[in-house]
């Protein structure tokens, strides 16, 4: 069994979605997202999105911990170790995982940039912090 820091776990996890916000803002990437989903600013549902945050916090506990473990199994202890081990989940699991759905629901590439890329720099940063933390 993986020795994992909770505490750590549960930062990472409100990293994830701060740099969702962050991401996802008109600072960043807010605007093409919506564009690529062809929808308008104020388009969105707003019903129902406490329900979809809770479950993203969720999912990002998941990741958070599963990324803590396969930091722990490596025995990275130093931030660049963190990196290079959050770059091969996300090269691994997220990118080889997202790159067939867009393809085969005929996405638009530039979605799919958006939110591997996403998920790539949570894995990144996530990573140095676990390995340094746990």
């Amino acid at each position: 069994m993986a020795d994992v820091n909770l505490v750590a776990v549960v930062v990472a996890a409100v990293l994830n979605i701060v740099i969702g916000m962050l991401w996802y803002s008109p600072l960043l990437f807010g605007r093409k997202w919506l564009s690529a989903m062809g929808l308008k600013k104020g388009e969105m549902k707003k019903e129902g999105m406490a329900k979809v945050h809770v479950l993203m916090f969720i999912a990002a506990l998941i990741m958070s911990y599963v990324l803590a473990t396969f930091i722990d199994f490596t025995a990275a202890t130093t931030a660049m170790q963190g990196v290079a081990t959050g770059f091969w989940v996300w090269i691994g699991f997220v990118a080889t995982t997202l790159l067939p759905v867009y393809i085969f629901e005929n996405r638009p590439k530039q979605l799919y940039g958006i939110y591997a890329a996403y998920q790539l720099v949570f894995l990144l940063v996530a990573g140095a912090m676990l390995a340094v933390w746990v």
